[in-house]
């Protein structure tokens, strides 16, 4: 699969999408659907709580779950999702789509891990299989930029969406090279003591999840998604300026209940971490972060031309983070 084209790649996605699509049922005028593309974790919780909050201030959101980027990014394509969350400068670039990023989530932070028996550093990977997110996502992107920095060639790449699946898998040993976020390598660290290797990464500025929809729902609901901005950039202040507001968002709203209250531990040293790393959009991102992300995804292979020559507009609509900018003052 690893080799397939990007144009195959999108096309079978959309097939896989059009399985289910009809599941999905169409949204009335006001309404928001968002298509989450993964599995809501611990890292979840800040786009969970404005997503909550934008419901209090009268946007009808309806969450739709389909674990997988390229499904959310093909529900927007059929129309069967209103937003997404994701990175799909593939599918903007490759397919066409009048598609646009409206607002940066987070950056990226990812670790890719090995089993050390098997394992102790890049150059052992080549020609050998690992495991990541999804087609086109940022997890993907690393891996495939740090094979390149390495001087290696992966060999089968294979999709296991969820970073707490990547992890239970190596924990197992169905997986011995995957790609996890900070709260499940701190987990690998605790559950199995020395028995992995977390390789070195260069510093990442590129967007792992942002919201994306067509330039005709931007248009026309410009006052919800306004909203949602507003409260994406709100909890992501004051989760920043204090960690532990992430405890008191999720258990506000009642978010992520089968983890249970021994998780809050565990998801205050989380927002900690990622608080210290800058990784949360203050500003939503914008021009600076389409620049970043160029580099990036052009280094991974994954759009193509230039940097220096892409244009924010054919990727980006800043007009709604502009709008709650001079709203909510710059951070």
């Amino acid at each position: 699969m690893a080799s397939m084209t990007g144009r195959t790649v999108l096309a079978t996605a959309f097939a896989a999408f059009l399985a289910f699509a009809s599941h999905l049922s169409a949204a009335n005028a006001g309404d928001m659907r968002i298509a989450f593309g993964d599995l809501p974790g611990i890292e979840s919780i800040q786009t969970l709580a404005a997503i909550e909050r934008a419901k209090e201030r009268g946007v009808n959101v309806e969450l739709i779950v389909l674990n997988d980027e390229d499904l959310a990014a093909q529900a927007i394509v059929g129309g069967q999702a209103d937003v997404g969350i994701g990175a799909p400068y593939t599918l903007i670039q490759k397919v066409g789509v009048p598609i646009r990023i409206f607002a940066q989530i987070s950056t990226l932070r990812f670790f890719p891990v090995v089993n050390s028996e098997f394992y102790k550093e890049w150059k052992d990977l080549d020609g050998q299989e690992v495991a990541v997110q999804a087609r086109g996502s940022g997890t993907e992107a690393v891996m495939l930029l740090m094979a390149k920095n390495h001087g290696i060639k992966l060999g089968n790449i294979s999709y296991v969406p969820g970073s707490e699946v990547r992890r239970n898998a190596l924990l197992q040993g169905t997986i011995k090279a995957s790609i996890v976020d900070a709260a499940n390598r701190r987990a690998l660290e605790a559950e199995a003591p020395g028995k992995f290797i977390v390789l070195p990464v260069e510093d990442l500025g590129a967007s792992d999840e942002a919201l994306f929809a067509t330039a005709d729902y931007l248009k026309n609901n410009a006052a919800d998604v306004d909203i949602l901005v507003e409260e994406l950039m709100k909890t992501a202040r004051e989760i920043t300026a204090n960690p532990a507001v992430a405890v008191e968002l999720r258990n506000k709203y009642k978010l992520l209940p089968d983890l249970g209250a021994e998780a809050d531990s565990e998801i205050t040293e989380y927002y900690k971490e990622t608080a210290e790393a800058g990784s949360l959009a203050l500003n939503g991102g914008g021009a600076d972060a389409a620049k970043d992300d160029f580099a990036f995804f052009s280094l991974a292979g994954q759009i193509e031309g230039d940097p220096a020559s892409l244009k924010v507009e054919d990727f980006w609509d800043v007009s709604a983070i502009d709008r709650a900018v001079a709203k909510l003052g710059k951070k």
